[in-house]
């Protein structure tokens, strides 16, 4: 019963990632300490494989294999959110780009009109 509700609390925080406005210093901060606690973890478990095991009956999963299923698929589910988020900041990057290169391209031609037209007359 506890597993459920802790996956299902993990489900809602990546929806709510998912609608959530751009990261600032702090979400990125977080993410880095995230990622060195899972380091860590990892490297519990590669030492004590038992550990998990434990921690699996602890929160009602028969075994630790199961847990580590369940906590890999909540992980790529976090990796792919945060990927599509990453691709549509820069897709909306790339078009402003392209319009701020538009917007001077247009400049820089009417400017050589300009100074063609100057020099015929």
């Amino acid at each position: 019963m506890w597993i459920q509700l802790i996956l299902i609390a993990a489900m809602v925080g990546i929806g709510l990632y998912l609608v959530r406005a751009r990261p600032s210093a702090r979400h990125l901060a977080l993410r880095r300490l995230g990622v060195f606690a899972v380091l860590a973890i990892g490297v519990i478990v590669v030492l004590a494989p038992g550990w998990l095991t434990a921690v699996a009956n602890a929160v009602g999963i028969g075994r630790g294999t199961d847990l580590l299923l369940y906590a890999s698929i909540v992980g790529f589910m976090l990796y792919v959110v945060a990927d599509y988020k990453r691709s549509i900041q820069l897709s909306r990057a790339n078009t402003q780009l392209a319009r701020e290169l538009t917007l001077v391209q247009a400049r820089l031609d009417d400017a050589i009109a300009v100074r063609d037209t100057d020099v015929e007359n």
